[in-house]
């Protein structure tokens, strides 16, 4: 079994984190996945992280297709090919309009077609291949990585509907999902199939003040949810309704009632909280319904969350 960390955690630099990284495999850890929305980019920490340590799988979850150029990423992702051989993953992904066009003032191309179009690129790319022609969503003229990695990453794919979790399945090496409950992962297996990986970042908050967790968890939903392609991920999966009077109350401004909207079940649906017991025992829910590769993504809750990573190993005591 799997069981992944997000880095860097919240608030703390990441020269903290060596003595943390180099004690995860012992601890039951297998992976270390980084993240990429306004903090550290997805490449850093995993590139100290391989100077770390040298058993755990690294991988990005995601690297937006929209930010860098084709050959930017290929080469960013080869060189930690370079320093990790056999265990980098890169998952890349089509982020969001605010995040590529509202912080990086670039265009927003379809995301299925840019998504599909970077993949085939980049498989061709860490082959060593020559890349020179044009794709539906950009050309590429004669660029060749000056070094093709030896063993070429694992590419996977952030999918939340049918459409992308299809191209993940017919190929990716597998898909990346996001903010689903325990239940919701049959759904999602369904569409991508038994055969290909399926990973998932898994919000936890350890703490045993139920009511601290829950405001956090609105905070985050009310944020998050409302953003179309997490919207519309939650309509594919049945909670339309439930979710509307959370919509129309951020859409109308009103950020308090919004989060007053969310139901309490949903919060606990979505948000792993409680001892470092009963969180391990929620993440293990994911796996039994379907999940191959639970990412651990540390909420803060005022502790320190080194040793909040400590308590969530997988090893029982």
């Amino acid at each position: 079994m799997r069981w992944g960390l997000t880095v860097p955690l919240t608030g703390v630099p990441l020269r903290e984190h060596r003595e943390l990284i180099a004690d995860l495999a012992l601890l039951g850890y297998t992976d270390l996945w980084s993240a990429e929305v306004a903090g550290a980019d997805a490449f850093t920490p995993l590139v100290l992280a391989s100077e770390w340590d040298s058993s755990l799988r690294l991988g990005t979850a995601v690297v937006p297709v929209h930010t860098r150029g084709p050959a930017a990423l290929a080469m960013s992702a080869a060189a930690l090919a370079d320093l990790a051989p056999g265990r980098f993953v890169l998952g890349i992904g089509a982020s969001s309009e605010t995040i590529v066009t509202g912080w990086n003032g670039i265009a927003y191309d379809p995301p299925l077609a840019r998504t599909r179009d970077v993949l085939r690129f980049l498989r061709q790319a860490f082959a060593g291949e020559k890349v020179d022609g044009e794709f539906d969503s950009f050309t590429i003229r004669r660029f060749r990585l000056e070094k093709a990695p030896d063993v070429p990453p694992a590419i996977m794919l952030a999918a939340l509907r049918p459409q992308m979790l299809r191209l993940a399945a017919r190929e990716a090496d597998g898909a990346i999902t996001n903010w689903l409950s325990a239940d919701d992962v049959r759904r999602v297996r369904e569409e991508l199939g038994p055969d290909k990986e399926l990973a998932a970042r898994i919000f936890v908050c350890v703490t045993e003040d139920a009511e601290m967790a829950r405001n956090i968890g609105r905070f985050l939903i009310a944020t998050y949810l409302t953003v179309p392609g997490y919207a519309a991920f939650h309509d594919w999966l049945g909670r339309g309704e439930i979710m509307k009077p959370m919509r129309d109350a951020w859409a109308a401004g009103d950020r308090n009632a919004a989060m007053a909207a969310i139901p309490e079940d949903l919060v606990d649906a979505l948000i792993v909280h409680g001892t470092p017991a009963e969180c391990r025992a929620h993440i293990n829910r994911y796996v039994e319904n379907g999940l191959d590769t639970p990412i651990i993504a540390t909420l803060p809750t005022g502790t320190d969350l080194l040793e909040t990573a400590r308590s969530l190993t997988p090893l029982d005591g």
